[in-house]
């Protein structure tokens, strides 16, 4: 266990304190003791350790709002305990903190699992959308439907005690947090990356996850260039949980001999190999991790001031959600699409991306205007961009109760009816 600073995350350790590290990272909503049937065979090789997420099992509730900056908190975490190399398996979230290591610092990572894990999960949309439920509702919505996303039917209906520690996990979760690490999926995106990754890699994947299951699991391979692909029957998202003597034994072959280099007969030495295709085998004795690998090259920024259309679509985007951008940009002609340029450029381009304001301020304004406007299609719209940006329904209906101050009770009035529209459309959760 571990005092927390904001920059570094709760741990705990397992196994031989002189054992190979091993990193166990966990599946969003969920705590480390989602591995706790990996590690009583897992610790007898390696020293195990299993951190939670900022919020999440007791953790101090300290967002972080990129993969990235999770990657960045955990290795300030190993730096402090003076763990420079290791292995990393983790679970959907915990697997993208794991491509991040992987592309990022390889020279720290010396061999990969990925389960139930994805190079993208989902859209921008859908997470986002996410935050706005948790925001609006609290995790409540979320932790009565995880079982559903996280266990096959059967499972949750035979082990109704894990079932209801699943649904614990998330409610007990910090909203903010939850809401940050939905921001942080939201935007992480390595598809064009894959083939950067320089370390022995296990895709795993349950044969009935239908959020990151097999398809996910392929594309992964097709990237990696030493990736071997395990698919587990009869298991959904939470692969460990569910089948985890399958799970063990996959990680204590695929770790195993991903960190045995070949032995040389005629020296009595261990030769330092490249990565290559590892075969699967029984697990061998105890090992010493091979050499550190040369970080992949980093492309060079690029020169001069970046286009503003190119920040403006990617505001544009993260604002008012990408299903709203494809269709306004697809019905374009050449009549109009001139004016979405123009839109594109300035409005979201120039002004949305100034360090004047916050979005959550940027958002307030946009409906006041809209308000005083009597343009109520956009202010639809708005509101919509507005709990995406992260105001709530209680700061949308003061907003608007300003407006009515302001702008006159008859577009107040207006304005309520399409925002309590809209916020209903938001806010009410999918069973």
């Amino acid at each position: 266990m571990s005092e927390t600073p904001p920059n570094t995350l709760q741990y705990r350790l397992d196994g031989p304190e002189d054992a190979p590290v091993l990193i166990l990272g966990p599946s969003l909503g969920t705590t480390w003791h989602m591995w706790d049937r990996q590690i009583p065979e897992l610790s007898k090789s390696w020293r195990i350790f299993r951190f939670d997420l900022p919020g999440h099992g007791g953790a101090p509730a300290h967002p972080a709002g990129s993969v990235a900056e999770f990657a960045e908190r955990l290795l300030a975490t190993l730096d402090r305990l003076g763990i420079q190399h290791f292995g990393y398996a983790g679970c959907a979230f915990g697997g993208a903190i794991g491509l991040e290591l992987a592309l990022r610092r390889p020279e720290r990572v010396a061999s990969l699992a990925l389960i139930a894990a994805s190079a993208r999960f989902g859209t921008a949309d859908e997470f986002r959308q996410r935050g706005v439920i948790v925001r609006s509702n609290g995790l409540d919505p979320i932790a009565r439907t995880s079982p559903e996303r996280w266990f096959t039917s059967g499972f949750a209906a035979a082990q109704p005690a894990i079932t209801e520690w699943a649904v614990q996990m998330v409610r007990t979760t910090d909203p903010g947090c939850y809401i940050a690490a939905c921001e942080a999926l939201a935007t992480f995106d390595v598809r064009d990356e894959l083939g950067l990754v320089g370390v022995p890699t296990l895709v795993l994947a349950g044969s009935d996850d239908e959020v990151t299951g097999p398809a996910e699991a392929r594309t992964l391979v097709a990237g990696v260039p030493d990736a071997r692909l395990a698919v587990v029957p009869g298991a959904s998202h939470l692969v460990p949980v569910e089948q985890p003597a399958a799970v063990t034994d996959l990680l204590v072959r695929h770790f195993s001999s991903a960190w045995l280099p070949p032995f040389d007969s005629s020296t009595g030495q261990m030769a330092v190999q490249t990565a290559q295709a590892y075969p699967v085998q029984a697990a061998p004795p105890l090992v010493t991790p091979f050499a550190e690998i040369a970080p992949a090259p980093v492309a060079p920024e690029p020169a001069g001031r970046q286009d503003p259309y190119d920040i403006g679509i990617k505001v544009r985007r993260e604002v008012l959600g990408d299903a709203h951008v494809d269709g306004t940009l697809a019905s374009a002609d050449e009549f109009s699409g001139d004016f979405q340029e123009f839109v594109t450029r300035y409005a979201w381009g120039e002004i949305w991306d100034r360090p004047g304001l916050d979005r959550r301020s940027r958002s307030c304004v946009a409906l006041t205007a809209l308000v005083a406007g009597g343009h109520l299609d956009e202010l639809a719209v708005h509101t919509r961009a507005a709990l995406r940006n992260g105001l709530t329904p209680v700061e949308i209906k003061e907003v608007l109760l300003q407006t009515a101050v302001y702008c006159g009770m008859p577009a107040a009035n207006s304005a309520f009816r399409v925002a309590q529209k809209i916020i209903r459309e938001e806010t009410t959760p999918q069973e």
